[in-house]
């Protein structure tokens, strides 16, 4: 919830932890702080959150969303994968791997005593799963 207040001037002034916005005539400005611009429209929205918006571009990011769901089921290997996204090329899902790796959502496991790698989800790749299979459910349900 958002603390409102009234200024002096009758200015509605909504503010956010240190990121204070100024609503004036049905206009809106907004300071910004930390690197984010917090805004609110005339009509009473609320604006779009930043995290938000870098979680759906990662998941929404081509091929992710189906690398993520076919690992939902445990550990697989870099073929295995391939296999379970048959139009998914070698660079590309190795990008994608590797993004996913460097967001900490994918860990890359070296099998000991032989030179096979599984990817498997991590704790924070887990915890996507309901998000994913509501999106999966959506997809089959209205596309």
């Amino acid at each position: 919830m958002t603390p409102r207040a009234l200024a002096a001037n009758g200015t509605r002034v909504v503010s956010r932890s240190s990121i204070v916005v100024n609503v004036v005539a049905g206009t809106h400005t907004a300071t910004r702080d930390a690197g984010e611009v917090s805004r609110e429209d005339p009509h009473g929205r609320a604006p779009c959150c930043t995290l938000y918006h870098q979680a759906i571009e990662l998941v929404g990011k081509r091929w992710t969303g189906a690398i993520l769901i076919v690992m939902m089921d445990g550990p697989l290997r870099f073929s295995e994968i391939r296999v379970l996204v048959p139009e998914l090329s070698d660079r590309l899902l190795s990008e994608r791997l590797k993004e996913l790796e460097g967001e900490g959502i994918v860990e890359r496991r070296e099998e000991s005593g032989c030179a096979r790698v599984q990817y498997a989800l991590t704790e924070k790749g887990q915890a996507l799963e309901p998000a994913v299979r509501a999106l999966k459910h959506w997809a089959h349900a209205y596309r």
